[in-house]
């Protein structure tokens, strides 16, 4: 499962969501600009403020770290 936390205006968060698209891999999308809540527990669990934020099957990654990305959905580039 891919969950993807984002905000309106973040251009990574549309580069990142255009790559997962081109690789056919399915996502759900959190907008965490209209929850403070949540917006506030990511903080939590990855000491960052800023987004994307990509959880692979549990495994938090802060950014659009391609490398990373790619390694943990095990898309060859």
């Amino acid at each position: 499962m891919v969950k993807i936390f984002i905000t309106p205006v973040c251009p990574y968060c549309v580069t990142l969501k255009h790559y997962l698209k081109e690789h056919n891999i399915e996502f759900e999308e959190i907008d965490v600009s209209r929850d403070e809540k949540l917006k506030d527990e990511i903080i939590e669990k990855t000491g960052q403020l800023g987004v994307p934020i990509i959880d692979i099957d549990g495994e938090l990654i802060v950014g659009f770290d391609k490398e990373k990305i790619s390694k943990l959905l095990g898309i060859k580039e």
